[in-house]
């Protein structure tokens, strides 16, 4: 027997009642079942980024101090990405010689100096170092370079080719890249903001599990 509801409650039998032990879908089961391993898996990574991060910290405030106590411009940070790492060329401090890939001794200088941190970030399992080659949005058209696009590429090839030959830097665990004057962190509308823009980048970046 359906005993009447008191007024304003609905009754048991009516069809907006959700029933007690109804069998769910089939493929809720399955989608739960996802849903719990998805949960149990970023939980994994969380956990295991905070074992990693006081490693990665350190690492970016020993660039920090280096740059700091000897006066190289740019700045050191964690992205998403991983660490960065940036060398804004100064006019008194050029990198490069004008129009040309090679390290000028003051560059050289700088390397020396964050390389302890380079391979500090670089102990750290699957850790990889990218190194970005960035230039000023002057034209160049040369018999060696064609445009920025091989002259940064140039650039970054031949600061991986230093820190292989001068530092031991293992050559299966840098790669160098070159992105013309296609991401400036500065308009190009003064000779001191095109300085910035010719930048070296030093990305060090985990490659979950390959290289």
């Amino acid at each position: 027997m359906i005993l009447k509801p008191p007024r304003g409650y609905v009754a048991e039998n009516d069809p907006r009642v959700s029933q007690v032990g109804h069998a769910a879908p089939p493929w809720l089961v399955n989608y739960a079942d996802l849903m719990t391993e998805l949960a149990c898996f970023f939980l994994m990574i969380y956990a295991l980024g905070s074992a990693l991060f006081p490693q990665i910290q350190n690492s970016v405030n020993e660039v920090k101090k280096t740059m700091e106590e000897s006066g190289i411009p740019g700045e050191a940070k964690v992205t998403k990405d991983g660490i960065q790492i940036s060398l804004q060329e100064q006019q008194k401090i050029p990198f490069f010689v004008s129009g040309s890939a090679e390290l000028l001794p003051g560059m050289k200088i700088f390397i020396d100096k964050i390389t302890p941190a380079l391979k500090s970030g670089l102990e750290i399992e699957n850790n990889f170092l990218i190194v970005e080659g960035h230039t000023d949005n002057v034209p160049i058209a040369t018999l060696q370079y064609a445009s920025n696009w091989e002259l940064s590429t140039a650039r970054a090839t031949n600061v991986v080719k230093y820190l292989i030959s001068i530092h031991g830097i293992s050559p299966n665990k840098v790669a160098a890249i070159g992105y013309g004057e296609h991401r400036p962190l500065f308009p190009n509308d003064t000779e001191i903001n095109k300085a910035k823009n010719r930048r070296v980048v030093f990305l060090i970046k985990s490659l979950g599990g390959t290289e």
